[in-house]
Formats: C-alpha cells, structure tokens, sequence
C-alpha cells in the first residue's frame, strides 16, 4: 500500500506501476527516494494552488527528473536534464501514451534546474519543478506541514547526509561533460560589468536549507 497524505498517493495504475519499476532499477536509492518525495511535494503543492493536473504524468516527470544522472542515461555531451526527458519520452512512447502528453512531461524534466520560468507553464511543468526545489532546496519548506514532511520521509527517507549526497549525485552525473553547464548568460554578463555583484551559489543554498540534514 503506497503513501497517502490527504488524498494524494501515487496512482494505482500499470504505467506508474512500470514506471516505480523502471526506476527503482535503474536509479540509486538516493536518486529513487529523492525522486518519489519529489512526486509528494508536488502533488501536495498542486493540491494547494488549486491546478489540475494529470498524477501519472507528474509522477512520470519527477520520477524520471534525475535519470540523466544515471550512467545508463548519460549522453556525452547532452544536459543531464535533456537526458533525462528523452529516457521520459521513449518510455511513454513505448506505451502509446499521447503526444502531447509526452511533449509536457519531457519539458517538465528538462526545466526543472531552469528557475523563474516553469512557474509560468503547465501544471506539470511548474509543479516538478516545484517538488524539486522542495525536496533539494527547501524553497517552500514552511509550506507543508510537519506531519507532512515527516510522512514523506518516513515512507522515502532523506538520510542525514542527503545535502551532500544529492550534491556528489549531481557532480558524477556531469564532470565528464562540463560544457553541458552552460547556462544563464545574464549571470556572466552581471559578473563581468558589474564588480559588485555576487552570483547565486545552488550547493550553498542546499547546505543553508531549512532541511535539518
């Protein structure tokens, strides 16, 4: 019997059946139980904005987020992001699952590191990305209750070296393509005129988390 917190649980269905499968056999235990509180919180947070949203395909974009870390899914020269959404999308696919449907979960997982912009899409879209920066960041931690939290880790635990396991998790996930970290411009552009400003740091920001461990 999976978790259920006010009604949210992980659907009972064969697609999300295969999809706890797929991985839970392919992911470390880390990067598993990361991934399914990932699909609580976001589910939890959906429910609290009031959006409608599709459960399986949310739980198939979080649980599939970080597959691009796995050496399985890791292209050599791709973002680990985009990795990740095309293992989603050939899943799917191999299971008739609709087009569009498809085209919604692989842009959930390869925007989930891309803030300010997911929050503006799909349901989906902004929720697994709202999961995310729970779970790792604690962006919303004062948002959900203590019983929640403690629900959800109680069911996948966090362990007490979580912060600097996922942060490990993400470095072997991508130091043999370096290139693929390119990212937001406008930072470079800030750090290069202006000698004042100081760029967001995302490994402090998980250390200084609401998150006790």
């Amino acid at each position: 019997m999976t978790l259920n917190i006010g009604g949210i649980a992980i659907p009972d269905s064969q697609l999300t059946r295969d999809i706890t499968e797929c991985v839970r056999d392919t992911a470390s235990p880390l990067l598993f139980h990361h991934s399914s509180r990932v699909f609580y919180f976001a589910a939890l947070a959906g429910k609290r904005r009031g959006l409608a949203f599709d459960p399986e395909m949310l739980y198939c974009g979080c649980m599939f987020h970080d597959m691009g870390l796995t050496h399985q899914h890791s292209s050599a020269c791709e973002r680990f992001e985009v990795d990740g959404a095309n293992a989603a999308r050939d899943f799917l696919q191999q299971r008739g699952i609709a087009q569009q449907d498809i085209d919604t979960v692989w842009t959930s997982i390869a925007l989930h590191t891309t803030p300010g912009i997911p929050q503006h899409m799909h349901p989906v879209v902004a929720l697994v990305t709202a999961g995310v920066e729970m779970d790792v960041l604690g962006l919303t931690y004062s948002q959900y209750s203590d019983s929640e939290r403690q629900a959800i880790t109680q069911e996948h635990p966090r362990g007490a070296a979580f912060k600097e396991e996922i942060i490990q998790a993400f470095y072997d996930g991508i130091k043999h393509k370096p290139e693929s970290t390119f990212g937001n411009v406008k930072a470079d552009v800030l750090a290069d005129k202006d000698p004042r400003f100081q760029p967001g740091n995302f490994c402090s920001v998980i250390r200084h988390s609401q998150w006790p461990s």
